[in-house]
């Protein structure tokens, strides 16, 4: 059995009795867009004709597509009383489940199962030490049993203890081998078109758009740009306190990662997140659990034209389908729950339906 599948296996098993928030909580203790190519071609010349004169390709027309389309013309639009002017144009979407996969179970949680190997590797005592020594067996159904204190050790020993850089390596490795067992992709290539599309058009309109994420700020800013076109310094995200290392005989500095949360981007934390780092409240933000509700009821409750939508995942066929909201089944991971549904209809948020609001999933 190879390692890879093995860790992606347990972390299902995981996945189904281990909530997100709590997993942020415990590692806070310790795609690339390519363009088209300019061939000379009846297709190639409509798909440019249809870039142009439909700035949303991907999506059905809908409640949905025509908030997204309404918003950016009442908030560019000079006479408009909406007006907003450039350099205050600020749009935010969480990562997970909004603008890429995030079931079976969240990315950065399979990376740290992925690490096990090289850590014990490096330390070889580790191979009989506990939950270090499970893992390492392959044992699905122990794997499952692993407790909360035993996940805290694994993240601990996987996320932090190095410097920035070295983490940053480590993560880019990762990516360009690691594959999504169901489609055999890689993480970045699962991104969703639509809202791929939805960035780019707030970008061409003049929106500084941002990631704010409970994942890993770190973790996330390696590849954000080159995965969303979102530079790393436009990534808020749940991040631990780091210790600055000068050695004056080189000249060289470093960051250690160190095992202490700095700030939990989740829920209330998303709102300090952007007003630590953005320092405007955003006119658009996109979600899509209860995680981002506080997000969005800070962009909503602006002054002028505010867009607040949330994506509910509907369509197992095409990607997963899961709630418990409107009857979809229950997950514990990126959970949509009938309150928050109904509060996005009472406050005038929209909801995106995956299924009747996308033509497409994917980016690739």
């Amino acid at each position: 059995m190879k390692m890879k599948g093995l860790f992606i296996s347990g972390a299902r098993i995981l996945s189904k009795s281990f909530p997100y928030f709590l997993f942020v909580i415990i590692i806070s203790a310790c795609g690339n867009n390519a363009s088209e190519s300019n061939t000379a071609t009846t297709d190639t010349a409509a798909q440019a004709t249809a870039a142009v004169t439909d700035p949303l390709p991907s999506w059905n027309e809908g409640d949905a597509k025509k908030a997204i389309l309404a918003f950016v013309k009442a908030t560019t639009d000079s006479s408009d009383s909406s007006f907003v002017k450039p350099g205050e144009r600020i749009a935010t979407f969480d990562q997970d489940g909004t603008l890429w996969v995030e079931h079976p179970i969240y990315t950065q949680l399979v990376y740290c199962f992925d690490r096990v190997p090289a850590l014990v590797k490096a330390k070889p005592a580790l191979k009989n030490v506990e939950p270090f020594k499970t893992v390492m067996s392959g044992n699905r159904e122990a794997i499952g049993k692993l407790t909360l204190p035993d996940l805290e050790k694994i993240a601990v020993m996987t996320l932090t203890g190095m410097t920035e850089t070295q983490f940053a390596a480590e993560v880019k490795e990762w990516l360009a081998k690691a594959k999504d067992h169901r489609w055999n992709k890689s993480y970045t290539d699962l991104t969703y078109q639509p809202m791929q599309e939805v960035m780019h058009y707030l970008r061409d309109n003049g929106y500084k758009t941002y990631i704010v994420t409970g994942g890993g700020q770190d973790f996330v800013r390696v590849f954000s740009n080159q995965t969303y076109g979102v530079p790393p310094e436009q990534v808020v995200g749940t991040a631990v306190e780091a210790t600055f290392k000068y050695d004056s005989a080189t000249g060289k500095s470093a960051l250690l990662k160190d095992p202490k949360l700095l700030l939990n981007n989740n829920g209330p934390g998303k709102v300090q997140g952007i007003q630590l780092v953005i320092g405007h409240r955003p006119n658009a933000a996109f979600g899509n659990t209860a995680g981002d509700q506080q997000m969005l009821e800070y962009a909503k409750s602006g002054n002028g034209a505010r867009l607040a939508m949330l994506v509910m995942h509907d369509d197992s066929t095409r990607e997963y389908a899961y709630g418990p909201a409107q009857g979809l089944p229950d997950t514990k991971v990126g959970a949509f729950s009938q309150p928050l549904y109904d509060q996005a209809k009472k406050s005038g948020w929209t909801v995106i339906s995956m299924k009747n609001d996308w033509k497409t999933i994917f980016s690739k």
